[in-house]
Parts: C-alpha cells; sequence; structure tokens
C-alpha cells in the first residue's frame, strides 16, 4: 500500500468511525514520535488530513488534539525510556549506527537547550523522535524531560491540527 492509499483508507475510517478519531490520532501521533517507528509511518500527512476533516465535518477539536497530545507525549516517553536504558549503547541502534551524525547533532542540541531541546526538537521532522531518545541516553534528568515533553506535545498537536480545522480564520475574524 503507498502513502497515499494508506492517507486515504485512514480518513475515511476517521470519517467513518467519528468516535475512534480522537484514539486514531492519538495512535498516529503516537507512531510519528517513538524512535524508530517514525521512519516507518507517514504520520505528519495523516495527521494534517485529519485536521482538514475537522474544518470540514462536525468531528470535535479539542478531543483529537488530546488524542494527538497523549500519543505524543507517550511516543516520547517511551523513546526517552529507551535512550536510558541503552544509554551510549543506542549509538550501536539502527538507524543511529548508520548516521552517527545524526547522534552528534542530537547530543550538540541538548548540550546547548537541555530539556528544551525536547520541546523545540518536536517542530522538527527528523528531530522529533530522535531528541527523546538521545535526551536519555545523554543523561537528561527525568521531571524536567516530561515537562518539556508534555507541554511541547499539547502546543505541537493544536499547532499542526488547527490550521487544517479552520481556527486561524476563526482567530482573525
Amino acid at each position: 500500500m503507498d502513502i497515499d492509499a494508506l492517507r486515504q483508507s485512514t480518513l475515511a475510517f476517521v470519517e467513518a468511525h467519528r468516535a475512534w478519531a480522537p484514539l486514531v490520532t492519538g495512535l498516529l501521533a503516537f507512531c510519528e514520535s517513538v524512535a524508530f517507528l517514525s521512519l516507518l509511518v507517514p504520520a505528519t500527512v495523516i495527521l494534517v488530513g485529519i485536521g482538514a476533516l475537522i474544518g470540514g465535518s462536525d468531528l470535535p477539536f479539542w478531543p483529537i488534539v488530546i488524542g494527538a497530545a497523549v500519543g505524543a507525549g507517550l511516543g516520547d516517553w517511551i523513546s526517552y525510556e529507551v535512550g536510558h536504558y541503552f544509554k551510549d549503547g543506542v549509538k550501536r541502534l539502527w538507524p543511529m549506527s548508520r548516521h552517527p551524525e545524526m547522534t552528534e547533532k542530537a547530543e550538540g542540541f541538548l548540550r546547548r537547550w537541555g530539556a528544551g531541546a525536547v520541546a523545540i526538537g518536536r517542530f522538527f521532522g527528523p528531530a522529533r523522535a530522535v531528541v527523546p531518545l538521545v535526551a536519555g541516553s545523554f543523561g537528561v534528568t527525568r521531571i524536567p524531560f516530561q515537562i518539556a515533553n508534555w507541554g511541547s506535545a499539547f502546543v505541537w498537536a493544536f499547532v499542526l491540527l488547527a490550521p487544517g480545522a479552520g481556527l486561524l480564520g476563526w482567530f482573525r475574524g
């Protein structure tokens, strides 16, 4: 199945089964945020499409935003814990082992911004799943990580879904 067919079938499912929309959105955001899994699931394209469905139908905005935020927060949390468990061994895991420069950039980013790198990294595609993994292995403590993780998860979900839902127009006028 190609990406467009997956996107269309997922959006059709969400439209037909509206009650499942927050859960589906949460699962997609989870897949988008888990290190390694994010490489396999084209979730961002589908999430933007769900935002457009919100704007074009009567899907409830806030439950879907909350679903996406919870999925993203849990995904980053798991990535962090994997990094915390494996420590420097993360560098030997695929795809990190094939792209050591990616790990070095993430470590430099964390050195400069600390736990704030988790919040900033959430808004940049490739960094979204890598920064939490490296944060765990790099030694960012759990409380600052979780504050940055959950705070940015809710902002990210809103920013991702709001334009399609038509909220930018609502704020303007």
